[in-house]
């Protein structure tokens, strides 16, 4: 949901630009302090101040900040000097009644002081109107991606449980092979067994310690891109701390809400989108009004054929205007933009229409998985405690010599497909779960 709308932002932002620019005091990001054990909170609150791509939002509003305050600073008086210091080689002229004369001096430096104040201009009239929007639309947009940022962190936090617990599931699943090897391996020497039970467990032993070690490589992967989203130093060891019981506890979600289409950030962002839109047809329209500005000069006029005096004689004017340019004919081209920008309005609220269709499906998919993964989870609970107790139990019957050595094998091979199950299943219920709240709109990072 979040994706098809990191695909707007730049849209969102060039749409800003064009109309005035936003700005929010951005986060200072010192020196990188590193954290003595990662838990999910710790590494979410670190991701959302050090990624980069979080980083780089609010260094946008800071750059955005001075283009605002440039925008508004045309509604001041303009006040500005001129100075220039001619010689004239050939002084121009003219014949006036037959006579010739000429048309001024070898030498002038004309200097000139003027002040404009801008009384109506829809640039900047439109800057000040908008500009609470825009700051609005700036967090917003760093809202939408620390919300992205720590969905994606979590999931990644979760994915790295997940092996870790699965890891040591086969270390647990060694520790119980290698003692039935043993078991096997005596058995074998003191002529009770034949070497096809010893040799079983040597071939159980290998497969998990494959497994083992497969995971050991896969999870460091898996930290090298929780790394990346946390914006976390290379190099530096990521100490994971969990509490699996509170996790357990954790996993609860009442099924029963709905989804309120207000708490969804990109339903924030296409609200305030319409309201610069409606700005924008506002601004096409107040293009047939005049453009109106006072302005006034003092001219400091310095002539001289003599250049050493040049500043001896000073022939100065001044004057005082009130200016209105009304634009009178321009093709239809205000009647153009005006119908644009109403299109755009139309457009804008196709997309909020389209929006909740989609949080609706989007919600109802995530919170079938919930459910689904919830089913799963509370199943594979009750088969993990039964795949304990039989194991335990034929363990015991195999070395009272009841039961044969391939049902142990077998037992011990469903407790650890139970015990990596249940885990898988309790991390992507906790996935999904995070998914049902993102469309609830109930993760929200200001």
């Amino acid at each position: 949901m979040i994706d098809q709308f990191s695909k707007h932002k730049h849209s969102f932002i060039g749409f800003v630009f064009l109309l005035t620019p936003f700005v929010v005091s951005a986060q200072t990001v010192g020196k990188d302090s590193l954290l003595t054990n990662v838990t999910l909170q710790s590494a979410i609150d670190y991701a959302l101040v050090r990624q980069p791509i979080i980083r780089q939002s609010l260094v946008d509003q800071q750059i955005l900040e001075t283009t605002i305050r440039s925008k508004l600073a045309d509604w001041y008086p303009q006040i500005n000097l001129n100075y220039s210091l001619q010689h004239n080689f050939i002084v121009q002229t003219a014949v006036i009644g037959g006579n010739t004369v000429k048309l001024g001096v070898s030498n002038t430096s004309p200097v000139q002081l003027t002040v404009s104040q801008a009384i109506f201009n829809r640039d900047v009239f439109l800057a000040r109107k908008t500009q609470a929007d825009v700051r609005l639309q700036a967090k917003q947009l760093t809202s939408n991606d620390k919300i992205d940022l720590a969905a994606n962190v979590s999931k990644a936090f979760y994915d790295i449980l997940a092996t870790t617990q699965q890891i040591n599931v086969s270390a647990a699943n060694i520790l119980r092979i290698e003692r039935s090897l043993k078991d096997a391996f005596n058995q074998y020497t003191a002529g009770v067994a034949d070497k096809i039970d010893y040799k079983r467990a040597t071939i159980a032993l290998n497969n998990s310690k494959a497994t083992k070690r497969s995971n050991e490589e896969l999870i460091t992967a898996k930290v090298e891109y929780l790394r990346s989203l946390m914006g976390y130093p290379e190099g530096v060891p990521l100490n994971i701390q969990f509490d699996s019981l509170q996790m357990e506890r954790e996993i609860g979600l009442d099924t029963l809400q709905t989804p309120k289409y207000a708490t969804r950030i990109e339903y924030q962002l296409l609200e305030t989108r319409k309201r610069l839109l409606q700005y924008n047809l506002k601004y096409s329209k107040w293009s047939y009004l005049p453009t109106v500005s006072a302005n006034g000069a003092y001219n400091l006029n310095y002539q001289n054929n003599n250049f050493g005096k040049l500043y001896a004689n000073n022939y100065p004017n001044s004057f005082a205007a009130l200016t209105f340019s009304v634009p009178i004919f321009q093709g239809g081209k205000r009647k153009a933009n005006i119908q644009a920008a109403e299109l755009e309005l139309v457009r804008n609220d196709l997309e909020i229409l389209n929006l909740t269709n989609t949080i609706n499906a989007a919600y109802a998919q995530a919170m079938a998985s919930y459910k689904s993964n919830l089913a799963n989870y509370s199943a594979l609970r009750e088969n993990l405690m039964l795949a304990r107790e039989v194991y335990d139990v034929i363990q015991l019957q195999y070395r009272s010599g009841i039961k044969t050595y391939l049902e142990v094998i077998t037992s011990e091979t469903d407790l650890r497909t139970t015990e990596i199950n249940y885990i898988a299943a309790m991390y992507q219920l906790l996935t999904s779960k995070i998914d049902v709240q993102r469309e609830l709109g109930q993760l929200n990072y200001q």
